[in-house]
């Protein structure tokens, strides 16, 4: 799938990576975790992610560095801010050692889609935590879910604001002309 990527054409968008990393939390305790190739969650429908919006994420980058290794930009940072929303939200802490570890598992099992050095591309990683569990009621979830996708590549973000800026440019000067066309 990798070969079929245009990298020099990257927007920021979905595309389906081999492998995500899961985590529950039940009894007090997160498992292991593991990786998984499935992109579906399966929830309870009376979870509180989905009536009470208990949940949060974070947003992190990899990318290739000039010499071929793959580096992940202040992995730390992210956790210790995922782990003050989770606080805030009554939900159990992701350890910040999980954090980056599952990080590093995800961006391992999907190397191939960290884009070349050079492109000023990278891989998007987005870890969440969502409560779960049967559990309709104005209280904490009984049960967790962390889950890691890698899904979205960035392109460059000048060339994406450069181009939005061109866009906002037309539209704005359309729009200005049919306001002078109405004047007259």
């Amino acid at each position: 799938m990798a070969k079929d990527i245009d990298w020099a054409n990257l927007g920021f968008g979905y595309i389906k990576t081999d492998k995500r990393y899961i985590s529950h939390w039940k009894d007090g305790e997160w498992d292991k975790g593991t990786l998984t190739e499935d992109n579906v969650l399966h929830i309870s429908e009376g979870s509180t992610a989905l009536h009470y919006g208990q949940q949060c994420f974070e947003g992190l980058k990899a990318y290739r560095a000039k010499d071929g290794s793959i580096n992940l930009f202040r992995p730390d940072q992210n956790a210790q801010r995922m782990q003050r929303s989770c606080e805030r939200l009554l939900m159990p802490t992701i350890p910040t050692e999980k954090f980056i570890e599952a990080c590093r598992q995800v961006v391992a099992a999907n190397e191939e889609f960290v884009p070349p050095y050079g492109t000023g591309g990278t891989l998007y990683l987005r870890p969440f935590v969502i409560g779960v569990g049967d559990n309709v009621g104005v209280h904490a979830a009984p049960e967790y879910i962390f889950f890691r996708f890698s899904v979205h590549q960035l392109a460059p973000i000048l060339k994406v604001g450069f181009n939005l800026l061109i866009l906002l440019y037309r539209i704005m000067t359309v729009l200005h002309q049919k306001e002078q066309e109405q004047l007259k």
